[in-house]
């Protein structure tokens, strides 16, 4: 459906919006990965309709501005329909004439440099439309995938607070404990269930989001292996290199539209001649004689001096745009880099050292409670510490994959559209 997208750009000898193909279906228990995700997303996405019908409007528009004015014909009747002797057509006498506008100034080039300007921004348009496409696609698929990863846990929190209420059971009958301990164990094993019910329905609806968004129910599961996959370590910032980003091709794009309006202004200021040739049927001899007109139009009113200085002010404008868009990129990327490297860090920590220490520290208050060594205040804290250990470690995550994904669309690279 969106190969003319990608035609359009591999023309201009650019590097290609990725054509979309259309994923094979996911069966049931089976992994939707997150490439089969994206894949699913660009067969069907609205916004690449969208993007596609921008490019045919734009390629339509570059053939209207290469058009030249049509030529005209004129026909003129005298001494036709009046009174006395020219009453009827007796005495007509006819004049044809063939005019032919001359545009000068160079206007059907910079007709066509306008509309060659506005072809490129659409194309990087279209780029930009894809690349945010699969920023929702992923951020979508982080946030089922940490639902799914949050309903695992409150589901193991159910489980745990069920043990510690059988726990608790026996330890009252023992005569060991007060039945106040069964009590506080009921308790958390109704929060621990309810949360599993709240928990469900956030997977629904994540789930929910990211079939509308792939176009396509997610039957399968998710990868858990790709939301726990964390790099290993950030090094130092990189160099900052906004040129070349989509953001900058956009202002590049934006600056040569109005570079290429200032040109059609400045055309347009130079008047254009219409010339004429034609036949007079003279009745009286019934000779015939050649016509030849030429026609200006006199600048009284309209020089084109006012749209020369809006267009000019749309191109300083668009300069002061294109200068406050790299300020703004560079800026992005600074703090695109920092939040990936402190996520990286945050979900490695989070998911390592902390959540092992709480796993440990949880099994040795269970042990400890059920031999009575510890209270089960101290249970329960230890508990709840594991708990919140591992929502932590899934938000970090999370936050991961989105500051990750964030950062890759800031710096994806702009297609070349120097061919074109």
């Amino acid at each position: 459906m969106h190969r003319l997208i990608a035609a359009a750009l591999a023309a201009a000898s650019c590097a290609t919006i990725a054509q979309a193909q259309t994923a094979p279906p996911v069966e049931a228990g089976a992994t939707l990965s997150l490439d089969q995700a994206l894949s699913m997303a660009g067969a069907t996405a609205p916004s690449l309709d969208a993007a596609e019908a921008d490019i045919r409007t734009a390629q339509a528009a570059r053939t209207v501005a290469g058009l030249r004015p049509n030529p005209g014909i004129t026909v003129e009747a005298e001494n036709v329909a009046g009174s006395g002797i020219y009453r009827g057509t007796e005495n007509l006498e006819a004049t044809t004439t063939f005019a032919l506008p001359i545009e000068l100034g160079g206007k059907r080039s910079a007709r066509i440099g306008v509309a060659d300007a506005r072809s490129k921004r659409t194309l990087i348009q279209a780029a930009i439309t894809q690349a945010d496409l699969r920023l929702s696609v992923i951020q979508a698929y982080a946030e089922a995938a940490a639902a799914e990863q949050r309903l695992l846990t409150a589901r193991d929190q159910a489980r745990i607070a069920a043990e510690g209420l059988r726990a608790a059971e026996v330890r009252v009958q023992a005569g060991r404990a007060s039945p106040i301990e069964v009590q506080r164990a009921d308790v958390a094993r109704i929060n621990a269930d309810a949360e599993v019910e709240r928990t469900q329905r956030l997977v629904e609806v994540a789930r929910y989001s990211l079939s509308r968004i792939i176009g396509a129910p997610t039957v399968g599961n998710l990868d858990a292996g790709w939301f726990a996959r964390v790099q290993s370590a950030y090094g130092p910032m990189q160099d900052i290199e906004s040129a070349g980003t989509l953001a900058m091709a956009a202002a590049d794009a934006d600056l040569a539209v109005a570079d290429a309006g200032v040109r059609l202004a400045r055309a347009q200021r130079v008047p254009d001649l219409t010339v004429g040739a034609g036949a007079r049927y003279i009745r009286e001899t019934g000779d015939t004689a050649a016509l030849f007109s030429l026609s200006i139009p006199l600048p009284l009113f309209n020089n084109g001096r006012a749209a020369l200085a809006q267009a000019s002010s749309e191109r300083v404008r668009a300069d002061a745009q294109r200068r406050v868009t790299a300020l703004e990129v560079d800026q992005a990327i600074a703090r695109a880099q920092a939040d990936a490297a402190n996520a990286a860090t945050t979900a490695a920590t989070a998911s390592g050292p902390a959540l092992r220490a709480s796993e440990e520290a949880a099994r040795i208050a269970r042990i400890g409670y059920r031999e009575g060594k510890f209270g089960q205040l101290e249970l329960l804290d230890a508990e709840r510490t594991l708990s919140e250990t591992r929502r932590a470690a899934i938000d970090a995550l999370l936050n991961y994959h989105s500051a990750l994904a964030q950062l890759e669309r800031l710096t994806v690279r702009a297609p070349d559209l120097q061919g074109n």
